[in-house]
């Protein structure tokens, strides 16, 4: 399947850093494309507007000074995500310093993508959009993104109920673009195994979450660590889009999810309580489950490109029959 130019030859193994709310920072975004990772970030993190244009002003230069320092070093891309809902007062303004500084790299979420993708494209960037139906992938695809990003079941943040082996096959049969898919990937084989489904690249969240670099509190990284998907709660009684929670964040709260009335889908971060949706109370993805440590981004990368090329050299099973 075709990846965009921007990269080919570019990074050390076939995964995008997924933007995470209140956890990637320009430290994590910097260290993922150091790794040759694809570092992300979501442009809400930067508050307000003027601190994203200094964001990215730092993040430019951290990796031209060490692209200048070592030309031959796998030094990734990064982008920015942008949510686009219409309730989102600051995706216009955000938007204006996104094309000022004609960034590479641009993912979308919650809405229509039409306007960032035309804005883009006008610099000659690239636009994926992320999907959590068959349905939403067309309608992305019909706006004119280069790529979708298929968050399947069990991926921290929003999510959807599908699978994510049904989601990107499903996507695949009218899809022909690239493809990424995310949904509790956590190594290198199943980073090799998203490949064989069909997709191009592997996104992932909750793993890069549990590192040094991460924005995440040491109890919320050490909550990750500690926890299994029995831990985990889907819900959409917080944002009105589902999305995996940590238990043990919410019941620290005394909130009985069961008891919370439907909410709307909005950018409010409030619930019935003192907690703070993401602030507060915490996501993860089922990744959870072989989440054991909270190494470095560097130290976790060359262990997810070993993985990966031991994945590669996967002979056939002994069980098939041979002619």
């Amino acid at each position: 399947m075709p990846l965009p130019t921007l990269f080919q030859n570019a990074l050390s193994v076939p995964v995008i850093g997924a933007p995470m709310f209140l956890v990637s920072f320009p430290p994590l975004v910097t260290a993922l494309c150091k790794a040759g990772v694809v570092g992300t970030f979501p442009h809400v993190n930067a508050r307000p507007t003027a601190q994203l244009d200094d964001w990215l002003s730092e993040i430019e230069r951290e990796l031209a000074s060490s692209r200048a320092a070592d030309p031959q070093a796998v030094i990734a891309p990064f982008g920015i995500n942008l949510v686009v809902h219409h309730t989102n007062p600051r995706f216009e303004p955000d938007l204006e310093v996104v094309v000022a500084h004609k960034v590479r790299f641009v993912i979308t979420c919650l809405g229509n993508p039409a306007p960032v993708v035309q804005a883009v494209h006008a610099y000659g960037g690239t636009v994926f959009c992320d999907v959590t139906s068959a349905g939403h992938a067309r309608k992305s695809a019909r706006a004119g993104v280069d790529g979708l990003i298929c968050v399947g079941a069990g991926a921290g943040g929003h999510a959807s109920s599908q699978g994510a082996f049904s989601l990107v096959r499903e996507i695949r049969e009218f899809w022909h673009g690239s493809l990424v898919l995310g949904g509790a990937i956590n190594d290198g084989w199943q980073v090799r195994a998203a490949e064989m489904l069909g997709a191009d690249l592997a996104y992932m969240g909750t793993r890069f979450l549990a590192t040094r670099e991460s924005q995440a509190q040491q109890s919320y990284k050490q909550m990750v660590v500690d926890a299994g998907v029995a831990d985990l709660i889907y819900t959409d009684r917080f944002s009105g889009v589902p999305a995996n929670f940590l238990r043990a964040s919410i019941d620290r709260f005394g909130i009985d999810v069961a008891t919370l009335p439907p909410k709307k889908p909005d950018m409010a971060s409030l619930t019935d309580t003192e907690a703070r949706v993401w602030k507060d109370l915490w996501s993860a993805g089922q990744g959870v489950a072989t989440i054991h440590d909270i190494p470095t981004v560097a130290e976790l990368v060359r262990r997810i490109a070993d993985e990966y090329r031991a994945a590669c050299r996967i002979p056939p099973s002994p069980a098939l029959r041979t002619a």
